[in-house]
């Protein structure tokens, strides 16, 4: 094939509207809805292990320790190894176990999950994708013909006025903050509401790691700087929007951004 198909999709899941784009000059647009409908199907298989909201989830009866992670399923266990990361490399500032109830890891698995749906979807021969997990978006190939994705970041006290757009290619844009349901991140330092950032994006190469990252930067915010300076974080850069004042404020090796 040489002309370019493109389908989209929208899935209520997660407590919010996942947008899928998907695009190739390989296979047809049978294929690509192929792939639509494993990704509904994984999603709806991760909001059954993993949502704190459904009393049935692992997550939930972890939270209710009616079973020890080592009684969770192998997807269940990998998470919180990967939450354990994410917390030594935050130093704290991410902590899915400091949340009222317990464990909640919510503020990795969607970016996470978002990575996978664009495996699904490569795997039934997609080559430009955009999954869009309400602040958590990954990518992979551009939008073609060279041309990266541009991901616009909005002000949190104006939903409809972008104030940064980044342009990326291949990989994850995480943005935490006030967006879509007010001030909801705990400082797991003092178990008080999450005052050091307003907003927070974070652009790397796992949408896992840069979700948790953006959480970290919203408790942390300027002095979190220094989070991205450790060797393991390297692939991964910062764009920050102060609480006080709303300047702003990025790390070094931000994507380039449109004129």
């Amino acid at each position: 094939m040489t002309d370019r198909v493109h389908v989209q999709a929208e899935i209520d899941t997660w407590g919010t509207i996942l947008l899928v784009d998907a695009a190739s000059t390989q296979v047809d647009e049978a294929a690509l809805n192929a792939g639509i409908d494993e990704v509904k199907s994984y999603v709806k298989l991760i909001d059954e292990f993993f949502s704190p909201f459904k009393e049935t989830s692992e997550v939930s009866k972890l939270r209710r320790k009616e079973i020890t992670i080592e009684q969770a399923s192998t997807l269940v266990q990998e998470i919180w190894q990967l939450c354990e990361r994410a917390k030594e490399l935050t130093r704290g500032s991410f902590d899915p176990w400091a949340v009222k109830k317990g464990f909640d890891p919510s503020g990795y698995v969607k970016g996470w999950a978002a990575d996978n749906c664009i495996k699904i979807l490569k795997k039934h021969g997609a080559e430009n994708i955009q999954i869009n997990a309400a602040g958590d978006i990954s990518v992979a190939g551009g939008l073609g013909d060279g041309k990266p994705w541009a991901i616009g970041i909005r002000d949190p006290d104006n939903k409809f006025q972008v104030v940064k757009v980044f342009e990326v290619s291949d990989g994850a844009i995480a943005t935490s903050g006030t967006y879509e349901i007010g001030s909801h991140i705990t400082d797991p330092h003092t178990g008080l509401i999450a005052i050091g950032a307003l907003s927070a994006t974070v652009i790397g190469p796992d949408g896992g790691l840069a979700d948790a990252l953006a959480t970290a930067l919203i408790v942390d915010g300027q002095d979190g700087a220094a989070l991205l300076t450790q060797p393991e974080l390297a692939d991964y850069s910062a764009w920050v929007i102060n609480r006080h004042d709303k300047t702003a404020w990025g790390t070094t090796n931000l994507p380039n951004s449109p004129k």
